[in-house]
């Protein structure tokens, strides 16, 4: 599998997750400093370049999603036997 096909099952995986589960795996996958440093990143970035309104809300939760697929690649290429 390569780095877009992973990325694509993930973005279909998690659009299908309910709130409460992706609470869960956010619990269970992302330390709270982690997720309190793209809050306050974004916010100084996004003011930082002048954005404003749902972009602005949003660089948070795109931050989330990049972390989030490196923590899957990391696992992934720890779980592959080695040659």
């Amino acid at each position: 599998m390569n780095h877009a096909h992973m990325a694509w099952e993930f973005v279909d995986l998690f659009a299908e997750l309910p709130n409460d589960q992706i609470n869960e795996m956010l619990a269970k996958n992302v330390p709270m400093e982690t997720l309190e440093f793209f809050n306050a990143y974004a916010e100084t970035y996004g003011r930082s370049a002048a954005m404003d309104g749902e972009s602005r809300k949003r660089l948070p939760n795109l931050l989330l999603v990049g972390y989030l697929l490196r923590v899957l690649e990391e696992r992934l290429l720890d779980e592959q036997p080695l040659d």
